[in-house]
């Protein structure tokens, strides 16, 4: 559920992210972030730790960041923890992308990949996905290798689940 600061910070990432750099590029570096932050318990917790002072937070963004990704990412990621809404991340990054992709005319594609997927294979996957949706779509993937291989995509209610899990899955429940 989104509240308001969580709009509010989702429009601010994208009126920056749009004039300050290449939106897509800053787009998926803010997502393959917040999938960290998400995903990380320990960081999470000592970005948002109220005992650790501020600047002291956002240098371990810097830290990660510098050099990683565009300074205009690293800013505002460390800008997100300045103000204490680090736990809010994921959410706001996918309010901003889901901005991002309805100026463009895009749904956007949530794919977890068991490796890492090339441009070429994000682009085939992005049209494969269009057809099969019938919409424009922005690929957005997530690494996750308990998939084993294949990928599952997730565009609005709509999930396709190509994944070897699910295939040893059914034929362990067909034998």
């Amino acid at each position: 559920m989104t509240d308001d600061r969580t709009t509010a910070y989702a429009e601010a990432l994208f009126a920056v992210a749009r004039s300050e750099g290449p939106i897509s590029e800053v787009e998926d570096e803010l997502f393959r972030v917040a999938q960290v932050v998400k995903g990380n318990d320990e960081l999470r917790d000592k970005l948002a730790d109220p005992h650790i002072p501020v600047a002291v937070r956002q240098q371990i963004v810097v830290d990660l960041l510098g050099g990683k990704a565009l300074p205009v990412t690293t800013s505002l990621v460390s800008m997100v923890v300045g103000t204490g809404r680090v736990r809010d991340l994921p959410a706001i990054v996918d309010q901003m992308v889901a901005m991002s992709a309805a100026e463009a005319n895009k749904e956007v594609a949530e794919v977890r990949s068991a490796i890492a997927l090339t441009d070429d294979q994000k682009s085939r996957l992005a049209e494969a996905l269009g057809r099969a949706t019938g919409k424009q779509v922005e690929v957005k993937v997530i690494v996750d290798p308990s998939l084993k291989g294949g990928v599952v995509a997730q565009v609005g209610d709509t999930v396709i689940d190509g994944s070897i899990r699910r295939r040893l899955d059914q034929l362990r429940n067909a034998l």
